[in-house]
Formats: C-alpha cells, sequence, structure tokens
C-alpha cells in the first residue's frame, strides 16, 4: 500500500512538471506593432486589435485580416488538410490561427484569440496525451518482465517447497503454531499456515518485479528537463534526452549558433572604390539609390522612442547591421520611405541567397528593380558598376577580378558580404494589374553594381571550448553554412572546426555519387554555401554510416532535415516556429555551448539508469537467493513480507530518487558515445552487481544457520535478535551499496557525494527509518530492539560493501557484450520513427564505454 501511495505520489509530480514545460514549450514571441512601436510579446498577450508582423516561418498567432504585405503565402494543413500554400492577400484577407507562413511578410489585424479562433474550438475537442513512453522505457520495461518472470519463479518454487516443508512435518505453522501433525492441526490453523505461506511468496514477487525501472526513467528525465531549462534547452520530446547521449556527430548552423547574431559593418565598397564604414563624401545621387535599396528592401524597421531621440532598429541581425550602416550615413528612414512605393517583393530565402523588390519612384513614376545577396549571385548578373562621379561604367574582366579580390579579402576576414545592385525598368514591362504583380518574377539582370560590404558576426564566446570539448567526447562537429567558402573556413577555423578535416562546397557535395558522398563524408567538417536540402542530403548519408546525428537549424526550410535527424535542435530566438515545432530540442539562447550540455544531460541520463538497475538487480538477486535458499534447506525464510516490502520501497522509490538524480560531471565528455544498441546492462554492472550479491548471500546466510552460535545468542528472544539483525544488515548493505552504485567504475566512490544534497538527504532519511523499524516498531515489522553491539555487527557487515566493491573493480571483465549475447533478443529495435538506427561502439579493456 505505502509502495503504491509512494509511487503515484511521485508520478503525480511529474505529470505536473511535464504540464508546466508542455506550457513553456508552446510560450511563442509574436513581433505586434502598438503604439506605433513594434514589440515582441507572449502569444498568450495578443489581443483583439493588435497589428502582428508575419514574416516567413511564423505561426498566426490568431485569427486576423490581411492588412497589408506581399507575397504572402500561408501553409493551412492543420486546418484544412490542404498541402498547397495558400495566397493571403487583399482580395483573400482571412488568416486563421495556427498557420505557418510559408514565404512573404504581411501584417494582420487580430480578429480573435485563444479559444474564440478555428483552431481554439478544434482544441477544445481534442484530448491531449502527454504520457509519452520513451525508447529507454520500452527496453527498460523488457528488462523487467525478463526479472519479474524470473522473480515469479523463484516464488513459486519457494511457496511449493514451504507448502510441501509444513505438511510434512518440517516448518512450524502461523505465528509459531507447531508442526503440522494430521489431525491434531485445527482446520484454521492450516488455513493461516497456508495464507502466511502465499504471503510470502506474493512478496517475493513484489520485490522481485522492479517495477522502480519505468519510475527511474520518469524520474532521471523529469530531473533533467528541469535542470536543462537552466541550462537553456527545452526538451519538446522525451526520448531526444536519451538519444542525444548517443550523438556521434552534430551538423550546426554558423550564424547564430557558433556566433554572436550581432552583425556589424566593417569594410565597404562602394562606387567603384574601398571606403571607411561611416565615408559621408559619397554624392547624394549614389546615397539616394543605396538608401532606397537599403529601405525598400527590408522587413527591418526603425523606430524613434517617445522619450528619446535614439533610434531603434527591428528586424533580423543582417536587416539590422545594414539599417545600421545607412543611419551612419545619414539615412533618413521615414522620408526615403514615402519617396517611392513597393510594387513587389522577393523575400530572402536561404536556397537564392538574394532577395528584391520593384519600386515605382513617385517624383516621377519610373520603375526600379533592386537586388542585395550573396556577390557571387550579384556579381554574376552585373554588367556595370556606378562609380563615385555618378557616370555608370562597363565591368570589365579586370575590374570584375579586382572587385573578387575585394570580397577574398573580407571573406579572409571572417566576414560576410552582401551586395547591391540595381536595374531600371521600361513601364512597358511592368504589370499593371494587383493580378499580374501577385505573380510576377522580378527580372535579375543586367544590373549595375552598387555597394558590397562585409559584416562581422563574432564568433560567441565559450564556443571554441565547447567545441573542444565535443571532439574530446567523440562527438564530431560539421558546421553547415550559407556563407561563401572562404568565410566559412575562417569561421571555422575560429572556432577550431577546421583542424584535421576538410571545407566543402554545397554544389560539389550534391553532385557527388552516394558512394563517393560516404566516402569524403567522414573528413569533412565544413559545408559551405549549403542550402536547407544539402542539410538534409548530410544527415541521410550520415545516418547511413551509422552515424546517430543531431542537427540545428532556425529557419523554415530547415525542417525536413530537423525531422530526419536523430535530434532536432532548433533556435529558441532566431528559430521559426515551423523549425521549432520540427524539432525535440529547443535551445533557448541559440547558442553551441549549450547544445554540449544537452549532449551531457544526455550521457548522465543512460548512466544514471545504469546506476539504478544495477543497484536494484543487486538487491533482487540477494533477496531473492537469500529467501529461495534459505526455504529450501530449512524451511524458514529469513526476510518476512513486510520486512521485503520496506527493501522494495527502499530499491524502487527511494532508490530511483537517489540515483536517477545524479547531476552530470564534464567527466562524462571524456568518453565515447554510448552505443543505442548496446546492452543496458554492461559487463561492468553484472561483474558489480553478483561481486555484491554473492557477498550478501553468502553473510546473510551464515547468519541464518549459525548466526545464533557465531554471536552467541542465547535466551528465549535468540532466535528474533538473530532475524532482526539478519535484516538489518540486509538493509544496510543497501544503503552502502547505494553509495557504490553511483560510481560504476571508479574507485572513488564518494567524488561528487556531498555536491548531491538529495542523495545525502535519502540515504540519511532512509538510515533513520531502519531505526525507527527496528527499534520501534517490532510488532508491524517482526523486529526486537538491538543491543549497540549488534548494530555495531550490523554496520559493520553493511561497511564492508565497500572494500569489495574496491577490490571487485579491479577484477577485468570481456569485452564481449555477456547480457546482449543471450538476452539481444530481448533488445527492441526501432525505426525511423524512433531514430534508433545508430552504429555500435566496442568496449574497452575494462569493459566500460
Amino acid at each position: 500500500m505505502l509502495v503504491v501511495l509512494v509511487t503515484s505520489v511521485s508520478d503525480y509530480r511529474q505529470s505536473l512538471q511535464f504540464k508546466k514545460l508542455n506550457e513553456e514549450k508552446r510560450c511563442i514571441l509574436v513581433d505586434v506593432e502598438r503604439g506605433g512601436a513594434r514589440k515582441k510579446i507572449s502569444i498568450y498577450e495578443v489581443a483583439v486589435g493588435d497589428i502582428v508582423v508575419l514574416n516567413i516561418g511564423n505561426q498566426v498567432p490568431a485569427d486576423g485580416l490581411f492588412v497589408e504585405g506581399y507575397a504572402l503565402l500561408i501553409d493551412e494543413s492543420t486546418m484544412t488538410g490542404e498541402s498547397r500554400p495558400v495566397s493571403v492577400n487583399h482580395r483573400q484577407p482571412f488568416l486563421l490561427s495556427g498557420c505557418k507562413v510559408t514565404d512573404g511578410f504581411g501584417k494582420m489585424l487580430v480578429t480573435g484569440v485563444g479559444m474564440q479562433t478555428e483552431w481554439g474550438h478544434l482544441m477544445a475537442n481534442i484530448a491531449e496525451d502527454i504520457g509519452e513512453e520513451t525508447p529507454l522505457q520500452v527496453r527498460l520495461n523488457g528488462v523487467a518482465t525478463f526479472v519479474g518472470q524470473i522473480g515469479l519463479s523463484v516464488a513459486a518454487l519457494v511457496f511449493v517447497v514451504l507448502f510441501i516443508f509444513y505438511f510434512t512435518g518440517h516448518k512450524e505453522g502461523s505465528n509459531g503454531s507447531g508442526k503440522f501433525k494430521s489431525g491434531h492441526t485445527s482446520a484454521s490453523l492450516v488455513f493461516s499456515s497456508i495464507i502466511d505461506i502465499f504471503a510470502i511468496a506474493v512478496t517475493i514477487v513484489v520485490v522481485a518485479v522492479p517495477e522502480g525501472l519505468p519510475l527511474a526513467v520518469t524520474l532521471s528525465l523529469a530531473f533533467a528537463m528541469k535542470k536543462m531549462m537552466a541550462d537553456k534547452a527545452l526538451v519538446r520530446r522525451l526520448s531526444a534526452c536519451e538519444t542525444m547521449g548517443c550523438a556521434t556527430v552534430i551538423c550546426t548552423d554558423k550564424t547564430g549558433t557558433l556566433t554572436m547574431n550581432e552583425m556589424t559593418v566593417l569594410r565597404t565598397w562602394v562606387a567603384g572604390k574601398v571606403r571607411a564604414v561611416e565615408d559621408r563624401s559619397l554624392s547624394s545621387d549614389i546615397l539616394s539609390l543605396l538608401f532606397e535599396s537599403i529601405v525598400q528592401g527590408t522587413s527591418a524597421t526603425v523606430n524613434a522612442p517617445i522619450q528619446s531621440e535614439e533610434m531603434k532598429v527591428m528586424g533580423s541581425p543582417t536587416e539590422k547591421a545594414i539599417l545600421m550602416w545607412g543611419l551612419k550615413l545619414g539615412l533618413r528612414y521615414d522620408m526615403v520611405k514615402s519617396h517611392s512605393e513597393v510594387l513587389r517583393v522577393e523575400p530572402f530565402n536561404s536556397t537564392k541567397k538574394r532577395s528584391g523588390v520593384a519600386v515605382r519612384i513617385k517624383a516621377n513614376g519610373h520603375v526600379r528593380v533592386h537586388w542585395k545577396g550573396a556577390p557571387e549571385f550579384i556579381l554574376r548578373e552585373s554588367d556595370m558598376i556606378m562609380c563615385s562621379d555618378n557616370s555608370i561604367e562597363l565591368l570589365t574582366n579586370c575590374r570584375r577580378q579586382e572587385l573578387l579580390q575585394v570580397i577574398e579579402g573580407m571573406c579572409a576576414s571572417s566576414l560576410r558580404c552582401v551586395a547591391f545592385g540595381y536595374l531600371d525598368l521600361d513601364d512597358v514591362n511592368v504589370p499593371k494589374t494587383e493580378e499580374q504583380l501577385e505573380v510576377w518574377k522580378l527580372p535579375e539582370g543586367p544590373l549595375t553594381l552598387i555597394a558590397i560590404i562585409g559584416m562581422k558576426d563574432p564568433c560567441r564566446p565559450g564556443v571554441p571550448e565547447a567545441v573542444r570539448r565535443c571532439q574530446a567526447a567523440g562527438v564530431r562537429v560539421i558546421m553547415v553554412t550559407g556563407d561563401n567558402l572562404a568565410t566559412a573556413k575562417a569561421i571555422a577555423t575560429e572556432c577550431n572546426i577546421l583542424e584535421s578535416g576538410i571545407a566543402l562546397e554545397g554544389v560539389t557535395f550534391r553532385e557527388y555519387s552516394d558512394e563517393r558522398r560516404q566516402e569524403v563524408l567522414p573528413r569533412i567538417t565544413v559545408l559551405a554555401r549549403s542550402t536547407p536540402s544539402d542539410k538534409l542530403l548530410i544527415v541521410h548519408t550520415l545516418k547511413k554510416l551509422g552515424e546517430v546525428v543531431a542537427v540545428t537549424g532556425d529557419g523554415t526550410n530547415d525542417a525536413p532535415a530537423l525531422r530526419a535527424a536523430d535530434i532536432g535542435l532548433s533556435m529558441g530566438i532566431e528559430g521559426t516556429e515551423v523549425a521549432k515545432e520540427s524539432s525535440d530540442i529547443i535551445i533557448l539562447d541559440d547558442n553551441f555551448a549549450s547544445v554540449v550540455k544537452v549532449v551531457r544531460w544526455g550521457r548522465s541520463i543512460y548512466l544514471n539508469i545504469q546506476k539504478f538497475i544495477q543497484f536494484q538487480l543487486t538487491v533482487n538477486v540477494a533477496a531473492l537467493s537469500i529467501n529461495f535458499l534459505a526455504a529450501v534447506s530449512g524451511g524458514d525464510v529469513p526476510l518476512t513480507a513486510v520486512q521485503l516490502l520496506w527493501v522494495n520501497l527502499i530499491m524502487d522509490t527511494l532508490g530511483a530518487l537517489a540515483l536517477a538524480t545524479e547531476p552530470p560531471t564534464d567527466d562524462l565528455l571524456l568518453t565515447p558515445p554510448v552505443g543505442q544498441k548496446e546492452p543496458l546492462i554492461s559487463n561492468v554492472m553484472i561483474r558489480n552487481l553478483f561481486i555484491q550479491a554473492i557477498y550478501q548471500i553468502i553473510t546473510l546466510l551464515i547468519l541464518q544457520f549459525k548466526g545464533k552460535e557465531i554471536l552467541k545468542l542465547k535466551g528465549s528472544k535468540a532466535t528474533q535478535i538473530n532475524a532482526t539483525i539478519i535484516f538489518n544488515s540486509f538493509v544496510l548493505c543497501q544503503l552502502f551499496n547505494e553509495v557504490n552504485a553511483r560510481k560504476l567504475e571508479e574507485l572513488n566512490i564518494i567524488k561528487g557525494l556531498f555536491r548531491n544534497k538529495l542523495f545525502i538527504m535519502i540515504v540519511s532519511s532512509t538510515a533513520v527509518l531502519q531505526v525507527i523499524i527496528v527499534e520501534f516498531l517490532n510488532k508491524f515489522a517482526s523486529t526486537v530492539k538491538l543491543s549497540w553491539q549488534h548494530w555495531l555487527i550490523c554496520l559493520m557487515i553493511g561497511s564492508l560493501s565497500w572494500p569489495i566493491a574496491l577490490v571487485g573493480k579491479l577484477i577485468p571483465v570481456p569485452k564481449r557484450p555477456l547480457w546482449g549475447s543471450w538476452h539481444r533478443r530481448r533488445e527492441p529495435s526501432f525505426s525511423e520513427n524512433g531514430s534508433f538506427i545508430t552504429r555500435e561502439y566496442s568496449h574497452s579493456e575494462n569493459g566500460s564505454l
């Protein structure tokens, strides 16, 4: 009853924690315009009447009406089941909550929120299931079933043996009522004795079935999820915690993950020559063209706070950096925006590497198309350049080579380059109607090149060290970026990624055959000028090679790679809602160092479960063996039903709570990843388990059969004192062995013990409760009070577990997994959905991972 109560309370508390974390992962930040200024607020704070800004990858936070925007495409599949994106404009202005923005830009007026939306009505009729069972829990259920079957067999055997012993007169009946005598023992005493025998058998089953194993996973995951929040990682899928500990490769983005995502323009080439960033000597015509391209070709905005004249720029880091550069050159945002009208926008995406905007000049009605993006694309379409005297010259091969050298110089300094070009259109080539404008494909050339700028996004503090720690942990880091090869190599070198590996461009990798890709990928550490499809291709190739792949992503187009990877890691700050919903874990600070912390937590979860398995199976083997051998030898069992239930509470609930919540250490990153197909019960665990179990079995059976003689116990209570010493010694052995279980291989079992206050509190509380049971609950627990000498003997027996464990750890174990060799058939295999497609690491000489 007590076990059920404690387990139920524990499970209920974990369900509350999961519910709270579930609410946090649904808390989305939304861009809204209130009081003429743009700000970020929680999706829960969006109110009717707000103007919400929608960008590619955003989730529509409420029902509303389209106000303004361009090329806005909405994925309504969650609501309508229609897979094709729907164009939203003034003719079709309705936006539904829960849908995703797949392209374009727009603003919407909120008309309904919460349960008053179509999505809210749909969700009201759907019951949420948060009872997700992880792959590790599935495997543990298999172990629990196997051990339980053995326990059931032993219990049945004990019942049969005790039953025979009683009816053959070799065992006393209930409450010491004497041996069975045919025709002399009353039916009530016979029935009572049979019930007692049955109770012992049932108790053995209760102890044998390790129901604490799934509970240990629940506790460990709940503890890890809560602590990972403090480490800036929000877990969306429980099994990702486990899988992350097995990761062998991390494919990471550059911008915002390895770098600060705080762009600053450091070098510029404008109108024919390299200039200082704040050079205002440019002519008004050149500045006018440049400002027009900057202002009309961006979704970023410039706001002037009411109580300050300081300008505040809102937008993506790249757009903010470009706008800030314009402001340094004297840009007046509102004035420039009012001089022309936007006709059509082609938003930037990671495939095209550029964006375009067509504007009509209000002063003369002329139409101009501005393009900005990766220099190689803009330069390829350019045949003219703007010069400092406002003249336009032919872009000769000689000038083109000079520009390529300028770009290479910027890239070699880890600068991200953006080029600006434009072309004027004849009015006859411009669509006249709104319908034609919506499908108009902007002409990409021939362009006149205006400027090339180099922006610096500095490497995040701690990233080089985090990469080193990954490499020491046997986890390879591959940087997958859209930047050109020179910039990517410079950043990768700064982050310690490009040391022994090679750098390659996405187009080259894409053109390789599948066999060639598998041959070269183990040496690749940088993939530059890559697209989201390249990232997906890398994931599939790595999985074919048997790697366990973690992928970071922040864009909508990263969703396929995030889903295909074993662990998808989306960015919490710059990540789109589509990316977040496709991921398993959200990195809240977009920092690669936080990814490394997730790896450490993943390994910690697996190791903590192994510690608990070793501890619990030791108790199981010892308790079953002692009761079984005692029963078949003499007909009496040393551990009663109540005592076994107390032991069950120690090893199931309290043991799980103590061992499953061990915090991770940096030592976890000094060993290779755990193979997902490796047996949960390693050779090291089997060695430790049997050494402790054999010691306990031998010691307690000696006390069972020769205890009274050895301890010189006499008098009417000698048998009861001996039984109490056996019970007390057995429990103390478990308490000392619980400390042993903290370190599977390390000799220093005390290391880090006092940093885990919960462990100390649980072990201390268990010890106090044991004293109370022995000294004060005699009738309930079938014990008698012990003298201090007897307590000293019990403590000595328990404490011997430590030196025995120390000597045992010096015994070598075979390399081949013993558990897997005869129990492999019970290890489940997982499909793509479970992401359990892995390689196995061989064991070292001592059987460690």
